[in-house]
């Protein structure tokens, strides 16, 4: 069957419930465990009927954004998924409180108790009514973005298809086309600051109404980050600071020099090489089959994999009208099935969909064997690691995408892991600061990201524009208003990936990809520390543990020579 013949109807919520409860009451009522087991699993089966209906109104909802009949849908999942979410809490309340608790500790994962007991800490029903508004905000802020029509040289784009400009060789192009895209989120200013505010307001009032001192404690508990805290995550941007920072500002002095400029402005750091960065060669058809060939030959089970995406029509790749920004990958439980959305642009990274989005289908793929959706996907910053890991396992078949610009992918793609970091960071850092400090007004906070933004990103010089000179950059940043918190998982998971990217290409060790697969076979059954033992890489939080690896990084791409990288 056929993503298009995904089957989508509005469920009865009311019949829902009630079976939902009826097997609820026969969990607290069970007199065997045998009587637990056999309403667990058809409360789980509902559960993942539940999440595939409101799966399929997100992606068609993202694929046309104006679309009629999946906005309404949208609504209505915006609406009531937070109602549902309290039917899931009683579920996890009454597993919690069972006298078979001890033998459910046998049959499930360890991780889905901890998961459980984290859904109880951030839900009451007295906070329903302001989840709802928060979803609302959240739709409200992607309309307004994917409602982007600039128009330049002609032709009209949406941003993400304005993006491709932002690597042309022709400075006026870059800088002209940097403009427009400022223009776009100077002119929804106002806009955008209401709905950040209202969205700031509304999570700390969650918070506190449900106990938390602040959004930030509620946001850990929401982002299950089960095995790591607060300070943990301050050591981390530590160790960014000293370590990798300095690499940076010695990767951009050399790209300032090769592209024969005295110092770069903002809207020349996309563009690495003076000939041009490195583009895919082929049609979007072309590189998706490359991909299709990349993984048959990477290993059975990716081929395997890869033809499932394909043969079911699991990826929708190419930017279009009223299609929205960026790109994810998602799970339907109800039909076992990835899918990977994306906007190609004629840019590298239409490749790095190809690998970085195909590592958590991937992965998503290899644990569909876990009967409790909780634990399907591992917590964020893990399912990164796959993601990110397989950017790198990718690299012997970039000569398929770029054939004679190769090295210069590689070098980039590495390159841009490192420059990565500190943004990441500082993206996770300011959110603590906005939401440890709610009373902000909206240029307080945007004087707060350019004051960490000198800090985590010193070469950025926006060359006079005083919208992102005011601090306004982080507009675009959808992350910061969809899904507070996640973005230092993309952190933590680049410093392991670049761990396997070690062991790979620089120690040739013949484990690497065997720890890979067994990570992703693991799904959402370990934590990340407990995943990051596994896979037989280093911690991220412990002191001293990137300075090696950063070291590593700036030998090798030290030893490439600039006669490559033309």
């Amino acid at each position: 069957m056929k993503f298009s013949e995904y089957k989508y109807e509005r469920p009865d919520l009311d019949q829902a419930k009630a079976e939902f409860y009826g097997y609820i009451d026969a969990i607290k009522k069970a007199d065997s465990y045998e009587t637990v087991k056999e309403n667990l699993d058809k409360l789980q089966a509902l559960q993942n009927d539940l999440m595939t209906l409101q799966e399929l109104v997100g992606i068609r909802a993202s694929i046309d954004s104006r679309d009629e009949f999946y906005e309404a849908e949208q609504a209505f999942w915006d609406e009531h998924s937070p109602i549902v979410t309290e039917w899931f809490t009683d579920f996890y309340r009454a597993i919690l409180n069972s006298s078979y608790l001890d033998q459910l500790k046998e049959d499930l994962p360890g991780t889905f108790f901890k998961l459980a007991e984290n859904s109880l800490k951030s839900f009451d029903p007295k906070v329903i009514e302001l989840i709802q508004e928060e979803n609302r905000l959240v739709t409200e802020y992607n309309r307004l973005i994917a409602s982007a029509e600039i128009e330049y040289k002609g032709k009209t784009y949406n941003l993400p298809g304005l993006g491709k400009f932002a690597q042309d060789p022709d400075r006026q192009v870059r800088k002209e086309v940097a403009a427009l895209n400022s223009k776009f989120f100077a002119d929804n200013q106002a806009k955008l600051d209401e709905i950040y505010d209202r969205m700031v307001k509304v999570r700390d009032k969650i918070a506190k109404d449900l106990g938390f001192k602040d959004f930030v404690e509620l946001g850990y508990v929401r982002m299950d980050r089960l095995d790591y805290n607060r300070r943990d995550v301050e050591t981390y941007r530590q160790e960014i600071l000293k370590h990798v920072v300095p690499l940076d500002q010695e990767l951009y002095a050399r790209q300032a020099k090769r592209l024969g400029l005295d110092a770069l402005k903002s809207y020349d750091l996309p563009l690495e090489f003076k000939e041009g960065n490195a583009t895919p060669v082929g049609t979007s058809d072309e590189i998706l089959a490359n991909g299709v060939k990349m993984y048959h030959e990477m290993s059975p089970e990716t081929g395997e994999f890869i033809d499932f995406m394909v043969d079911h029509e699991l990826l929708d790749l190419v930017t279009k009208p009223g299609k929205q920004g960026g790109g994810y990958c998602t799970y339907i439980p109800g039909y076992q099935s990835p899918f990977i959305f994306s906007n190609f642009n004629g840019t590298s990274g239409d490749v790095d969909v190809l690998t970085h989005e195909a590592g958590h289908a991937f992965q998503v793929y290899s644990s569909r064997w876990i009967q409790s959706p909780e634990c399907v996907w591992p917590t964020f910053e893990s399912c990164e690691i796959h993601s990110m890991s397989m950017e790198f396992f990718a690299y012997p078949w970039m000569k398929d995408f770029f054939q004679d610009q190769e090295q210069k992918y590689k070098y980039s793609h590495l390159m841009g892991t490192v420059t990565f970091l500190p943004y990441g960071v500082l993206v996770d850092h300011f959110q603590h600061e906005v939401y440890e400090h709610p009373e902000m007004t909206p240029a307080e906070r945007r004087a707060t990201w350019r004051r960490l933004e000198k800090q985590y990103n010193p070469w950025k010089d926006f060359d006079g524009d005083e919208f992102l000179e005011a601090g306004g950059f982080w507009f675009r940043q959808g992350h910061i208003f969809s899904s507070p918190f996640y973005y230092i998982d993309y952190t933590l998971a680049q410093v392991c990936a670049l761990q396997f990217w070690k062991r790979q290409v620089i120690d040739h060790d013949p484990k690497a990809w065997e720890d890979y697969l067994a990570i992703c076979r693991a799904g959402g059954t370990l934590s990340f520390r407990q995943i990051v033992e596994k896979a037989n890489l280093k911690s991220p939080f412990e002191k001293g543990n990137l300075e090696g690896l950063v070291n590593t990084i700036r030998d090798y791409l030290a030893a490439i020579p600039e006669s490559d990288l033309v």
